[in-house]
């Protein structure tokens, strides 16, 4: 077989020749000769893919009732080299140094960098042809979401991967929108005769309250007032950050309204709501914690129902879903202002699956990959199945509605089912498909309620930061400066909010944000959402 050069790290490519390692049992299957395709074929056939799982998943995935079912619906066998996730960057980059390649990769786990990298290496194919003459139900859901096969698309103008894409609310209402809900001891408010705040000054008087009056009525001065894990997605204070201007979130980027591309860590609110959250530290008010936390830690406070307040995503996974805890609405600051900034987030991986340049089978490859996008199929891809007798199941089937609808879970942690069933590769659940296809499940109608009550009438921005697909160059330019700008960013964040120093370091912060490379990055970005919006 023809070896190629494959661009992955020089670790791997050196772990490689120093174990003489040539992954020949997962080396692409043989020329099958198909043309015109149907499903199921006549004779079983092989591909041979590597993929990777939770270790409390089968560890051949053929054992997945999904899977069984598709290889009956369409008699393709797949076979398998499955690694945990904790080591399947380095098998998989292993592989694809070798040479010796498998049909494709599932689950691929790929960044934008590694795609155009082993495109341009030969390593793997550009996709756009097959999925206009193979792929109807791919083709399909591009057709009716444009922006899709946009943001699917290289600089170069060709597609390298299939994506994964999960709708869950649009626009403002999209379950990505905010991450960091605030949720607030409502036991604590109404046993000291609180009501929960509307502003800054106010929200400082409830901690005080939380401090200083046993609200828990241990006669201990045991409560933490707030807590936060700094720097850490939905558990990061940046929610408070919008009643001082633009707000702030996790990669600290916003877009005007006008389409300005701004850093949230160099306006002046973002100064003023790090200075509220130092007089909050001064006064005993945060958890002392809160800057070096870990996960069990935080969740383990949570789940002793030590915080008056705290962030995270959803206060099941710290506190419970229980009465004791609710949703604070956004507080204005010191002028006025209400504000809640919104993420940039949303349900979409560029790099889920690829094929790679030793596959002889496309057409028979791509037709079992577009089984992947069919509606009912693409729901248990994501969440798990129905039907299966050896494993707790997430649906049930309506044969007469021919929808999937969840069960109640009674008790099982959503993510360990998903984790056992599910096979997280290409799949595509759009808005329109709950109520016809599949039902929400309960936790996302929940937040998604949450949401719009909530948090959407106070959303100023119009824009998020798009999924832009950038050059070679770009990234290059960009992870660059990122490295440092970034980690200087993160460390300062956390440094003011101990030491109250904010306001006299502000003006050589800036200087140093420029140092890094601040324009140059905000010239990329802008940029690149221009090219996006054409």
């Amino acid at each position: 077989m023809k070896q190629v050069k494959r661009a992955v790290g020089t670790a791997a490519i050196a772990a490689v020749l120093l174990s003489g390692c040539t992954s020949k049992n997962v080396a692409s299957s043989e020329d099958y000769e198909l043309k015109d395709v149907s499903f199921p074929l006549k004779e079983e056939v092989t591909l041979k893919f590597i993929t990777q799982s939770s270790p409390l998943a089968p560890k051949d995935p053929n054992e997945k009732l999904i899977y069984k079912r598709l290889e009956e619906k369409t008699g393709v066998q797949i076979k398998w080299k499955n690694y945990t996730n904790d080591v399947f960057a380095e098998k998989r980059n292993l592989a694809m140094a070798s040479g010796d390649l498998p049909d494709a990769i599932m689950d691929a786990g790929y960044g934008d960098y590694d795609l155009l990298k082993l495109a341009k290496d030969g390593a793997i194919v550009p996709v756009e042809d097959l999925i206009e003459k193979h792929m109807p139900n791919l083709k399909k859901v591009l057709d009716s979401s444009p922006e899709y096969k946009a943001m699917m698309t290289a600089p170069d103008g060709h597609i390298y991967a299939f994506p994964w894409i999960e709708e869950l609310g649009t626009g403002k209402e999209n379950i990505h929108s905010v991450d960091d809900f605030p949720w607030i001891n409502v036991e604590w408010l109404n046993k000291l005769g609180l009501k929960k705040p509307t502003t800054t000054e106010e929200l400082k008087k409830v901690l005080v309250a939380f401090k200083t009056q046993d609200p828990n009525g241990n006669g201990k001065a045991d409560e933490i007032p707030m807590s936060f894990i700094i720097n850490h997605g939905g558990e990061d204070p940046a929610f408070l950050f919008g009643a001082f201007g633009l707000g702030d979130n996790w990669d600290h980027t916003v877009v005007s309204n006008e389409g300005q591309v701004i850093l949230t860590a160099a306006e002046e609110g973002y100064k003023d709501a790090i200075m509220y959250f130092s007089d909050l530290y001064k006064e005993g008010l945060i958890d002392v914690e809160a800057f070096e936390h870990d996960w069990n830690t935080y969740l383990a406070k949570g789940k002793d129902e030590r915080y008056g307040m705290y962030f995270t995503w959803d206060k099941a996974n710290i506190t419970g879903m229980n009465d004791k805890y609710d949703l604070m609405n956004p507080v204005a600051g010191p002028d006025g202002n209400v504000n809640v900034a919104r993420t940039n987030g949303m349900g979409f991986d560029r790099g889920r699956m690829v094929i790679t340049s030793s596959n002889k089978n496309l057409e028979l490859t791509a037709k079992w990959i577009d089984q992947l996008y069919d509606p009912l199929q693409s729901v248990q891809n994501n969440w798990g199945t129905y039907g299966d007798d050896k494993q707790q199941n997430i649906f049930e089937y309506d044969e007469a509605a021919k929808m999937l609808k969840h069960l109640p879970l009674e008790g099982a942690a959503p993510v360990e089912v998903r984790q056992k069933t599910s096979v997280n590769g290409p799949l595509a659940i759009l808005d329109e498909y709950y109520g016809t296809v599949t039902t929400k499940p309960d936790d996302a109608a929940w937040r998604l309620d949450l949401m719009k009550e909530v948090m959407v009438p106070h959303m100023k921005a119009e824009n998020t930061y798009p999924k832009v697909f950038f050059s070679l160059e770009e990234l290059d330019k960009l992870s660059s400066i990122e490295a440092d700008l970034f980690a200087y960013i993160n460390r300062k964040r956390a440094e003011w909010m101990t030491n109250g120093k904010a306001e006299a370091e502000w003006k050589e912060y800036l200087a140093e944000l420029d140092r890094l490379g601040l324009q140059e990055w905000l010239e990329i970005k802008q940029t690149g959402y221009d090219r996006n919006q054409q």
